[in-house]
């Protein structure tokens, strides 16, 4: 069975009642437990389980330095293109924005590698809006082979592909994608993507599936948390990275926990995420997915990052710009959302330390390359 097939099994209506019905002794139950169900899951995302944070957290820095040690991976995002077809209501990329459309050259591209490189950075994540013509299958492939040179892991946040250009992209270097469902709510879904290819629930929900099926080693999921009710959306999201964790063994599943904030146009969020339930989703995913990489970004602030560090997270984007060019080019482009933590490289690397942790700037290399 397909997770498409799977999800439509969920009204996310009943999910955040079941949700809420919980109780402290099935919270109790699931923290009794080793291996978690989909009862457990709801059970630590409930309000029952909010006066057992402590607990959780407890288990969950045990669960990380057991599968994952006392490290934290940094990486950096580089925005190549904010060209995007799309009009998602909540992105500043949206193509009804009268806003500046910027493509970096080759050069352009080697300039803000060179500096992303001198910071210490070795994996990076190349991201652009969704425009395919503007950025082709070809076009992709060779700035990845130009990123090789200064990074031995090059991730991609771009437009979803079909198996076969994975495979071209996996040759060319790439070794992951990020790819945000956005929300798993499909009437939601509709709503708020009302035009442009994105538009496709089923075929972003797949996504996931025709990179592992291309050998990408590494996938990163999430929901953006604002656009939908928020017990519900991480319910499903963990639901999701479980499928694949089940099913592409040879491949690392991920989880990041974006919210929405700072949106240039003006969107606000319908359903706001507190930084106390922030803590419980993360520690929930880590409990019920203890071998899944968990993704804490800058767009949060400094302080709730750094409180995070101990509590499963296991990579940490560090000296971070949103706009296109946005290292090294004079004139900014607008963002595709604002940074909350400006902190460079240098002082999140020290942070990490201070908490008792080792930052990991390379963990990987391809010697097929």
């Amino acid at each position: 069975m397909t997770f498409f097939e799977t999800i439509k099994k969920f009204d996310p209506e009943d999910i955040e009642k079941s949700i809420g019905k919980m109780s402290f002794v099935e919270v109790k139950r699931a923290l009794a437990k080793n291996k978690l169900n989909e009862l457990d899951l709801m059970a630590l995302l409930s309000t029952a389980a909010q006066d057992h944070l402590e607990e959780m957290a407890q288990k969950a820095r045990s669960l990380t330095v057991q599968y994952f040690g006392r490290t934290v991976s940094l990486y950096a995002p580089l925005y190549i293109s904010n060209h995007c077809i799309n009009e998602c209501i909540y992105c500043g990329f949206n193509r009804s924005h009268t806003i500046t459309r910027k493509l970096l050259t080759h050069e352009e591209i080697e300039r803000e590698a060179r500096f992303l490189n001198a910071q210490g950075i070795r994996h990076i994540l190349l991201l652009t809006g969704e425009a395919h013509k503007i950025t082709p299958l070809e076009m992709l492939s060779d700035v990845i082979k130009l990123l090789r040179k200064y990074f031995p892991s090059v991730s991609i946040e771009v437009y979803p592909m079909d198996t076969e250009d994975y495979r071209i992209l996996k040759k060319a270097g790439v070794d992951g994608i990020t790819v945000y469902q956005e929300v798993y709510d499909t009437s939601i879904y509709d709503k708020v993507h009302p035009a442009g290819r994105k538009k496709n629930y089923k075929y972003r929900l797949e996504t996931p599936e025709r990179a592992a099926k291309a050998g990408l080693r590494y996938i990163n999921i999430g929901t953006l948390f604002g656009l939908a009710p928020v017990r519900s959306e991480a319910f499903l999201c963990a639901l999701h990275a479980k499928y694949l964790e089940n099913r592409y063994l040879d491949t690392e599943i991920s989880l990041s926990i974006p919210r929405i904030r700072n949106i240039p146009g003006g969107y606000s969020p319908d359903f706001l995420l507190s930084d106390r339930l922030f803590v419980q989703i993360l520690l929930a995913y880590r409990l019920f997915l203890p071998r899944s990489g968990i993704t804490v970004s800058t767009r949060e602030t400094s302080d709730f990052r750094d409180n995070l560090l101990n509590l499963g997270v296991t990579r940490f984007s560090a000296g971070s710009h949103t706009e296109v060019g946005g290292y090294t080019e004079d004139e900014q482009s607008v963002p595709q959302f604002e940074i909350s933590d400006s902190r460079s490289v240098e002082e999140i690397v020290r942070v990490i330390r201070e908490k008792g942790l080792q930052p990991i700037f390379k963990d990987w290399e391809d010697i097929s390359q």
